[in-house]
């Protein structure tokens, strides 16, 4: 999936990432991050201007693919509760009240 993510073969939006578990998931960014290092480990010949287009253009879906891929694991991890002390505290000093300065 994540060769053709590079080729341009697979267009990614949120809804490609719905059928898959969240261990895929997983792999998939694996496999971008492992796609990504091989783009930019093949240097073209700076005079060749197709190549590097071919390969900027790589580089820039495999990019958007991760992006989005990451920001879809954050929406779908279910968020702390804060009596459990993952959320921020009361905003307000005790009582309810705003804290005054001096």
């Amino acid at each position: 999936m994540a060769k053709d993510i590079g080729e341009g073969v697979l267009l990614v939006t949120d809804r490609t990432f719905l059928r898959l578990v969240p261990a895929e998931l997983d792999q998939l960014g694996f496999e971008l991050e492992r796609a990504l290092r091989e783009v930019r480990g093949n240097q073209p010949s700076l005079d060749d201007q197709a190549a590097l287009l071919q390969r900027n253009r790589r580089i820039t879906r495999l990019t958007q693919a991760m992006t989005m891929l990451r920001s879809h694991q954050q929406r779908r991890r279910p968020a702390a509760s804060p009596a459990a002390g993952g959320g921020p505290g009361p905003k307000n000093g005790p009582g309810g009240k705003t804290p005054q300065r001096n």
